[in-house]
Parts: structure tokens; sequence; C-alpha cells
């Protein structure tokens, strides 16, 4: 024992990726591949989705319902295609896929996000019923168009340069 043999077949010199400060899925999962201002925008875009999508839940009666279900279907897309997208920047996805190939993607998945937004907020407004519900949802997907159109002049620089 005195001279370290005990120690020896449970220390090791390299603990490796999985263990030590970030183990298990912390491992895993980086903040880094984005800019803090677009991961910010990202972030928000998904909240305000999210948002959308409980408030337009929260409506209980309807009288015209297409406008509502529509809505409902383009909010919950949203949320989720925004939380795919945030999902590939973070993990090694991102690294196992072309980086131009994913920029583009979110980018053209902002654009139609914000665009179908748009539509379904249009026809959402026309037939819904005024109440503090409907207003809500439509006032978040508001709040998701505008961040789309904000976000799409930061974001297509940066697919102008994966390409370069």
């Amino acid at each position: 024992m005195e001279n370290g043999a005990v120690y020896g077949p449970t220390t090791e010199e390299d603990p490796g990726p999985a263990r030590g400060a970030r183990s298990g899925l912390a491992a895993y999962f980086s903040l880094g591949r984005l800019p803090m201002r677009r991961l910010a925008l990202k972030a928000l875009q998904l909240l305000l989705s999210l948002l959308a999508f409980i408030c337009e839940e929260v409506v209980s009666q309807c009288t015209l319902c297409g406008g509502l279900y529509f809505f409902e279907f383009v909010s919950c897309s949203a949320f989720l295609l925004s939380l795919l997208i945030l999902i590939v920047y973070c993990t090694p996805v991102y690294d196992q896929v072309d980086t131009p190939k994913v920029k583009q993607s979110d980018f053209y998945l902002t654009a139609g996000t914000g665009f179908v937004f748009l539509l379904a907020s249009i026809i959402f407004v026309s037939t819904h019923d005024r109440t503090k519900a409907e207003i809500a949802a439509t006032n978040n997907s508001a709040g998701v168009q505008s961040l789309a159109w904000f976000y799409l002049p930061v974001h297509r620089s940066a697919v102008y340069e994966a390409h370069m």
C-alpha cells in the first residue's frame, strides 16, 4: 500500500467527455454555437410561439372555429419547429449535419413560420369572438411575427457567410 498500488486500478488520468464537471446530458448540450443575440432571439421565438399556443388553448368556445383551429395548428407547429432548430444548434447533431444547410433551414423555417403566422393571425382575427384569451393569442402571434421579421436580416447574413 505504500507504493500507491491501491489507487492504481480506480484512478483514471483522462476521465473523457462523459465524466467530470459536465457529465450526463450536460456534456452533450452546448450554447456556444449561436451568438448570444441569435440565441436570445431563438429563445424568445420559442417562448412567444408557446405562449400563443397556450393562449389559444384557453379559448373555451367559438362561433366560427376554423380560424381558431388553423391558428392552433400554426402556433403548435411554430413551437415544435423552433424547438427542433434550437435542439439541432445546441447538441452534437449540429456537427453531423452540413453547417450551411442547418443555417439555411433555420432561415427558411423562420421566414415560413412568420408568413404562415401572419396568415393564421389574419384568419383568426377575422373569425374570433373578441374574448380576452383570443386577443392575447393574436397579440402573442404578432410578437412571433415581428420577431421573425426582425430575426431574418440578422440570420440572412449568417447564411451568406456560411456559403462563402
